[in-house]
């Protein structure tokens, strides 16, 4: 029986020859497939790089889950932080108070005021020897209350004086001018010619919180010494001091017991946060001697204010 001729899919076809091993080669070719060609090498490179990526998204996958569990068993072994409670915080701040040297409630209200407290010198001619130099009429203290320069202080520390200067706390010394008197409140304003540029004015209070008992802190000049500091306590409210000479009476005074004596008139009286409450005006004394046997007397701020045009606070 004649055969039908086989083609090789690789070759053209052509005619068999009868009784050749060609028909037994073309069914060989039949039967095996023919080899893949290879891909070309961009597919083998993409493939090779998304390989890559997956295997280093597994990595990071697997080393955040041992992250997590690591985290997860250290929180297990360690103890628990104890919550702290207000008990706990108060021994801590008691024990801080303790160990610590802290300045005085004292010391903070008068280093608060320093800045502000000058000395006051009146000066005059001698009328026993005109021909003399001037001679010193009288010291006081002022406090600076506005950051123009402006000082207030006591009438009497100014009254009669021909020339007056002010001393500042780092020394500065100025020429001033009385540009304003309250007698009946024995005080009075003065201005200096130049002030230091870093002055710092005082901080004004109300004595108005005010009650016996009190902290409060008395900054001045006493016999020209200073400044100095004293401290004490409110003695009273609302007192009222007639002169020596009975020329004038002052009321609604605050009664105090920090030492004063002369030279702290015009002063500043502090509360213990360092706020001016008072001036510091007189001091009682029944005997001839002008010192402190523990009674003075300053004009309230609010009055003081009143008294020399400031407006209310």
């Amino acid at each position: 029986m004649k055969r039908a001729v086989v083609y090789s899919k690789r070759h053209s076809p052509r005619q068999l020859s009868v009784g050749s091993d060609a028909p037994r080669a073309a069914l060989h070719a039949q039967a095996t497939p023919p080899p893949t060609s290879p891909p070309p090498l961009a597919w083998r490179a993409r493939l090779s790089h998304l390989r890559l990526r997956w295997d280093g998204l597994a990595l990071f996958l697997l080393g955040m889950l041992l992250t997590l569990a690591t985290l997860q068993w250290s929180g297990r072994l360690s103890p628990p932080r104890p919550e702290l409670t207000q008990k706990d915080i108060d021994a801590a701040v008691l024990h801080t108070l303790a160990t610590k040297d802290w300045p005085s409630a004292t010391a903070r209200a008068a280093a608060a005021v320093q800045p502000a407290v000058v000395r006051v010198q009146g000066f005059d001619a001698d009328p026993k020897n005109p021909k003399a130099d001037e001679r010193e009429a009288g010291v006081g203290t002022g406090v600076v209350i506005k950051d123009d320069g402006t000082i207030l202080t006591n009438y009497h520390v100014v009254w009669g004086a021909q020339r007056l200067v002010v001393t500042f706390a780092d020394g500065t010394e100025s020429p001033a001018t009385l540009v304003g008197v309250h007698p009946d409140k024995d005080l009075a304003v003065i201005k200096p010619q130049k002030i230091p540029d870093d002055l710092q004015p005082a901080v004004l209070g109300s004595s108005r919180q005010l009650v016996p008992g009190d902290g409060v802190v008395a900054v001045g000049f006493p016999f020209g010494m200073g400044p100095s500091v004293s401290a004490g306590v409110v003695s009273g409210l609302g007192r009222e001091f007639a002169s020596p000479q009975g020329k004038s009476r002052l009321t609604g005074l605050i009664q105090f017991d920090a030492a004063a004596n002369p030279g702290n008139s015009g002063g500043p009286l502090v509360n213990l946060a360092g706020e001016v409450v008072g001036i510091v005006t007189a001091i009682l004394n029944p005997t001839s001697a002008r010192t402190f046997i523990g009674i003075g007397f300053a004009t309230t701020i609010e009055e003081a204010g009143m008294a020399v045009g400031l407006p209310p606070f």
